[in-house]
């Protein structure tokens, strides 16, 4: 495990104040921290066991997510039970989340298409996911991809030569840097793509474990 000399907005700013998730969920439901809100049908709010001891945070909810109000229910969230069962690791065990918590999207014709959030964003939606990981107080934080580890360990932490390793902030949950798995799904090349989930999965196993502890 190496040390994180860095975090992000996440675990430095000001976070919501609340006695559960269920009672942080509530106070997150008309939230307008950022202008996300205004074209996003609802918020998506994390969902997992109080005493979760292993939290995933991905980037933000995919139009599938938006629609059901349930976090990782779209394709890659699909790929990532895959992942996970074959990590040996339970998701119904896990509390997952994402670091900004309404879609944002570009509009093409009839479709809504996926638009990376900006670090304004990141930072104001650390409200929330800095408050979710408060209460749970999990034993390990997965990093699903770079704008996860942004909100988690802050700019300077680059997901490539970190991915794979544990790192450990300072009085704060360590972080386990990975992939989003819908990067996986956007890989053309056969051989790659099933070289990376490989290496996914592998990722995943060293999560599971911290949740077999």
């Amino acid at each position: 495990m190496n040390v994180a000399a860095n975090v992000g907005p996440a675990l430095t700013l000001d976070v919501a104040d609340a006695e559960s998730i269920a009672d942080l969920r509530r106070q997150a439901e008309g939230c307008t921290r950022c202008d996300l809100y205004r074209n996003a049908t609802q918020i998506v709010f994390g969902e997992g066991p109080d005493k979760a001891e292993v939290a995933l945070v991905g980037e933000q909810p995919g139009d599938r997510e938006d629609i059901t109000g349930r976090p990782f229910v779209g394709p890659a969230g699909h790929l990532l039970d895959q992942c996970l069962e074959e990590a040996g690791l339970d998701r119904q065990r896990c509390y997952v989340t994402n670091a900004v918590k309404h879609f944002k999207f570009t509009p093409r014709g009839k479709r809504r298409l996926h638009a990376k959030p900006n670090a304004g964003e990141i930072r104001r939606c650390a409200w929330w996911l800095g408050a979710e990981l408060n209460i749970l107080q999990p034993k390990l934080v997965v990093a699903l991809g770079a704008t996860a580890l942004y909100a988690l360990l802050g700019p300077k932490v680059k997901l490539t030569p970190e991915r794979g390793h544990i790192l450990q902030p300072t009085n704060r949950p360590p972080v386990l840097v990975t992939i989003h798995p819908s990067y996986l799904l956007r890989i053309r090349d056969e051989a790659e793509r099933h070289r990376q989930r490989r290496q996914f999965v592998s990722d995943l196993h060293k999560a599971a474990e911290f949740q077999l502890r």
